[in-house]
This record gives structure tokens, C-alpha cells and sequence, in this order.
């Protein structure tokens, strides 16, 4: 594949996981279904977020992957009992999941998914993914919660990639 086709292939998934998150927060707040929730995202373009890729090139103004989009909800689905314990020992002391903002914790859960899951792509690339998206709906400390839980999730689920080079 080319460069430019690497690009728009990589901004196809960035803004895939950026939908997969509103899917998962509406999921969560309406207990909308997930093929209504999958529908709805491939008719309706992303609104509401103020997301980036590295070049400042606005991501909400591309179309999503929507197979990998969909892969991320119905993952997120399929595994959220293992996912959910996850982050909740992750989060600080006397914090649980259901107490987190909800976008928050579809972020995580989202996040989590693809580290446990999508093993094809690269510890740091998910975080950094998520992270921005945390960045897109919040200007306090929720990104450096994403940072935090995933980073030690990651290094957790897969060391390998974490290990020192000589």
C-alpha cells in the first residue's frame, strides 16, 4: 500500500474508533441495540467533536471504517465482562467504572478491547488513538486517566511490546 494510501487508511480507523466511542456512549445512555447503534453511524456522519489527526487535519470529516468500527462495538460487546474488571483495578482507590463519566468509559472500554483483541496494532498506536479522542471531549484530566489506565493495561497485556531496548 502507498503512503497516502497508509494515511487515509490510518485517519479511515482513527475516525472509526472516534464513532465506535459514540456508538458505545449511546449504547450506554439510550440502551440502544448495537445493530441500531451500527446503522445509525454508518447513515449519520461524526458531529460534535473537535478531533485531529497529526497533520491538524480534521478527522470527523472522514469516513469511518466501518467494518473495523463495527468490530469495535461487537468486541466491546463480546468481552466487556472480562474488560470491565480490568479497568476497574486500574482506576484509583474507592473509583469503579460505573461511577466514570460515561464517555469516559467507553473510551476505556474501547481502548481495552483493542489492546486485548487487535493485536495487530501497536500498544502505543491505541493509546495514542485514545487518548486524542479523550482529548476531543474533555479539557481536564480524562486524558491523562486514558493514559494511565491503558499505558498500564497495555504494558500488562502485552510486555513485549514494552521491554527496554539494549
Amino acid at each position: 500500500m502507498s503512503a497516502a494510501g497508509q494515511k487515509a487508511n490510518q485517519k479511515q480507523r482513527s475516525a472509526a474508533r472516534l464513532a465506535a466511542v459514540q456508538g458505545l456512549y449511546q449504547m450506554d445512555m439510550a440502551s440502544t441495540g448495537i445493530n441500531d447503534v451500527i446503522r445509525d453511524l454508518t447513515a449519520t456522519p461524526l458531529r460534535d467533536t473537535a478531533m485531529s489527526d497529526d497533520q491538524g487535519e480534521d478527522i470527523e470529516s472522514t469516513q469511518p471504517d466501518m467494518t473495523f468500527l463495527a468490530e469495535i462495538l461487537r468486541g466491546v460487546v463480546r468481552i466487556q465482562r472480562d474488560i470491565d474488571p480490568l479497568i476497574d483495578n486500574q482506576l484509583a482507590s474507592g473509583w469503579r467504572l460505573a461511577r466514570v463519566d460515561s464517555t469516559l468509559r467507553a473510551i476505556l472500554r474501547a481502548g481495552v478491547f483493542e489492546l486485548k483483541e487487535r493485536t495487530e496494532v501497536p500498544s502505543r498506536v491505541v493509546i495514542n488513538e485514545y487518548i486524542e479522542i479523550a482529548r476531543a471531549f474533555f479539557d481536564g484530566d480524562e486524558p491523562k486517566v486514558v493514559n494511565g489506565v491503558l499505558d498500564k493495561l497495555g504494558r500488562r497485556l502485552r510486555p513485549h511490546e514494552f521491554k527496554p531496548v539494549p
